[in-house]
C-alpha cells in the first residue's frame, strides 16, 4: 500500500523540507529489465538484436547510419581566421575615468595593478563612458571614437605594440 502525505496546511510555511507535489500528480517511471512478469523483462524494450539493442551503442553527433553526413555532403565556403584572430581585453572610457581619478598617465601595468586586465592579452579602449578631464592613455588599441574623445578632452591616446 503506498504511502501518501498530507498537503501542506495553509498556515504552516512553505519551506524546501515540506516541499512536494500534489498526491496523484507524479505516477512513478516504469522500471525496465525488472522481470519477465513486469512486462518489460528480458531485452528491456530495446528489441532483439542490432546496433541499438546492445550496450553502449553511443554513437557521434550526426550519425546518419553509415551514409555520408549532411556535414560532409555540402559544400564549405568562407573563410574563418580563427587560429591568428587577435582577442582583445576591452576596457571603456567611463571605468578609467572612474578608476584613475587623480592619475594623469596610465599604463598597461596600472590597468593591471588595479586588477581591470588580467593575462597577457592585448587591451583596447574603447569610447563607452565620458571623460571629463585630460589623460594620457597608453594600449594596444583604441576604437576611433575613444581616441576622439582622449583627444577632445586634451588627452594623448599612444599606442602600444604588443610583446
Amino acid at each position: 500500500m503506498a504511502k501518501t502525505k498530507t498537503p501542506v496546511a495553509q498556515t504552516e510555511r512553505i519551506t524546501l523540507g515540506n516541499l512536494e507535489p500534489v498526491p496523484g500528480s507524479r505516477r512513478r517511471p516504469v522500471r525496465l529489465g525488472m522481470g519477465e512478469g513486469s512486462g518489460t523483462g528480458q531485452t528491456a524494450t530495446r528489441g532483439q538484436k542490432g546496433q541499438r539493442s546492445r550496450s553502449g551503442d553511443g554513437k557521434l553527433v550526426g550519425f546518419e547510419g553509415g551514409q555520408t553526413p549532411l556535414i560532409r555532403r555540402i559544400p564549405k565556403r568562407g573563410f574563418t581566421n580563427g587560429l591568428f584572430k587577435i582577442e582583445y581585453q576591452v576596457i571603456d572610457l567611463g571605468t578609467l575615468d572612474r578608476v584613475f581619478k587623480n592619475k594623469a598617465e596610465i599604463t598597461i601595468e596600472d590597468l593591471r595593478i588595479h586588477n581591470l586586465i588580467k593575462g597577457r592579452k592585448p587591451v583596447k579602449i574603447l569610447a563607452d563612458g565620458e571623460l571629463k578631464r585630460a589623460i594620457k592613455v597608453s594600449a594596444h588599441g583604441f576604437s576611433a571614437s575613444a581616441k576622439e574623445k582622449i583627444e577632445k578632452a586634451g588627452g594623448k591616446a599612444e599606442v602600444v605594440k604588443a610583446a
